[in-house]
């Protein structure tokens, strides 16, 4: 049980970060070096239908949508030198931050960024060319009206299904229990098959085995918030 002190930590931190997300959105001259950088896909839409030639290797097309920091995808990447990923962000001053992150690093040539708006998915791959989409702590979109705009959303869903190969899978994390029994919904009404669940990730072995945690996710949980999780496939 979260006491009334935890509760005030939680609301502060809340705070902060939105206050902190502001500010990353206007970072000058994030713009340009993300359009310089070697690490970000310029121009995606002209390579749907082509993503196997975009990276060196061949190996299956793996995306996190709303990637943040990247801290996430950096180390799936590690991992997993066999699949290639692709982070997508839609602020030029969060995926800078990301890109500061990669000079610092080993290289990955496994690991590319897009700064593109998700709901122009389908104008950007062809059915089959993405086998798996990570879903990580996204926007709650908290009024009803805004429902429209969650990435679990049955609008959303539809544009997954049109980029995703057969059997392709859709991975979700959050510490929103609302947003998460949303998606939940959601799933059931669009006809998506619900393959795994948890409402406590960390104290779930099987589905905690090999877990990647993201910067939210290691902040949420030391603040004693569950973490849920789910993985879908049409």
């Amino acid at each position: 049980m979260i006491d009334t002190n935890q509760k005030l930590q939680n609301v502060l931190y809340i705070y902060m970060e939105k206050e902190k997300n502001m500010r990353l959105r206007n970072i000058p001259g994030a713009k340009e070096a993300v359009m310089e950088s070697a690490f970000v896909v310029q121009r995606p839409q002209e390579k749907k239908g082509g993503w196997a030639q975009v990276y060196p290797q061949t190996g299956p097309i793996h995306i996190e949508v709303g990637m943040g920091k990247g801290q996430f995808l950096m180390e799936l990447a590690r991992r997993n030198p066999q699949v290639n990923y692709l982070g997508i962000e839609m602020y030029d001053s969060v995926l800078l931050r990301a890109l500061q992150r990669m000079a610092e690093i080993d290289e990955l040539p496994n690991l590319l960024f897009m700064r593109e708006d998700a709901r122009l998915l389908p104008e950007i791959f062809r059915k089959g060319e993405v086998e798996k989409i990570y879903l990580n702590f996204s926007d709650p979109w908290p009024k009803a009206r805004h429902a429209k705009r969650r990435l679990t959303s049955r609008e959303f869903l539809n544009r997954y299904e049109r980029i995703l190969v057969p059997e392709g899978v859709v991975e979700f994390k959050t510490d929103n229990r609302g947003l998460f029994e949303f998606s939940l919904e959601e799933i059931r009404e669009a006809g998506w098959r619900l393959l795994a669940c948890t409402y406590d990730l960390h104290n779930d072995a099987k589905m905690c085995e090999g877990n990647v945690m993201t910067e939210y996710e290691e902040k949420f949980s030391s603040l004693g918030n569950p973490i849920y999780k789910l993985v879908t496939a049409r």
